[in-house]
């Protein structure tokens, strides 16, 4: 198990990395990230790089705007809805499991291209159209469990995990899709996350994970921004770890997600998979229903199965599914 400045002197080529080296990180700064995960690191006398979004410093209980949006149209009555913010317009029929996280996709897509303030009141006008109470969500704020898993970190709480040594790095500001953002919003997201994290913790923030971070989430605009803005490296969810080779500001990422066995997840960490792929595929192998265009032409290039929908999110789509069903009404 490696130290997060480890992996940082080894992106700049300054320091070497033990053999099977393992960096743990844990992205969206979630509220279980202190009362649930920071103890078993220490226990352990792991590291870890806890990547969380600007929104964190806004000192108010909230949820990732993505996944209050995925909870309500999950929990919908079937049948059409309309909403209209601004120029924003989305009619949909909510039916199947599948459609309604396929509608769900396409409005983060959509969402991601507006500013948070429109976001915010986009949120606001589906929750009336879909017929939920102003205070749904309290069915999650209220419940211990719910709480930890949906709630965000604040800045007390992030100042805990920096008194008990843990590395704080940036996921943006709103964790928006930045492939879908003019070049001057999606700047801001990458380099203000940064600054006003520096300053609300009093750290140096030397990293960065793409939201999302999926094949489709990112392009070499997004690399060239993340470098710009000052990080010394930047993680995307998927290529496989540390044994492949890419950009600095891609370094690959095993996505652990909650439906894993341990089986699976050592066939992960211990680089059987990727060995594999290497033995069947050939190392230059490359797979284009996975790398995005801006990747495809780096020299080695890897093969690698990622997910679609809620993978990113640490949750299957049967997890999540069971999750809703269990939660909401």
């Amino acid at each position: 198990m490696i130290t997060p400045e480890q992996v940082f002197l080894w992106s700049e080529n300054k320091q070497e990395l033990p053999p099977r080296a393992v960096l743990v990180t844990c992205d969206d700064g979630l509220l279980n990230n202190l009362t649930d995960m920071l103890p078993v690191l220490q226990d352990e006398k792991v590291s870890c790089l806890f990547f969380v979004t600007g929104a964190a410093l806004d000192n108010k209980p909230q949820m990732l705007w993505h996944e209050e949006l995925y909870l309500m149209l999950m929990a919908a009555r079937e049948g059409f809805f309309t909403v209209s913010v601004d120029s924003t317009r989305f009619e949909s029929c909510l039916g199947s499991f599948e459609q309604r996280n396929s509608q769900w996709w396409m409005l983060v897509k959509r969402l991601s291209q507006c500013d948070r303030a429109t976001r915010q009141e986009f949120l606001r006008a589906t929750r009336e159209e879909l017929g939920f109470r102003e205070e749904w969500k309290s069915a999650y704020l209220d419940d211990p469990v719910l709480r930890r898993r949906f709630l965000m970190l604040g800045v007390p709480e992030l100042k805990q995990l920096v008194a008990a040594g843990v590395s704080i790095a940036a996921h943006t500001l709103t964790h928006p899709i930045l492939s879908q953002l003019s070049t001057e919003l999606a700047y801001h997201e990458i380099a203000a996350s940064r600054r006003r994290l520096e300053e609300a913790l009093g750290i140096e923030v030397c990293a960065l994970a793409y939201p999302f971070g999926d094949p489709e989430s990112l392009t070499t605009r997004e690399l060239e921004l993340a470098e710009r803005a000052g990080y010394r490296c930047a993680f995307v969810n998927f290529g496989g770890g540390f044994g492949a080779d890419m950009p600095r500001f891609a370094i690959p990422r095993v996505n652990i997600n909650s439906d894993m066995g341990l089986g699976e997840f050592e066939a992960n960490i211990s680089g059987f998979y990727r060995g594999m792929r290497q033995r069947f595929y050939g190392a230059e192998h490359i797979s284009r229903s996975v790398l995005p265009g801006c990747l495809q032409q780096e020299r080695n290039e890897i093969v690698q199965e990622s997910g679609e929908g809620f993978g990113h999110l640490g949750f299957s789509k049967k997890s999540r599914a069971r999750q809703v069903e269990e939660h909401c009404s």
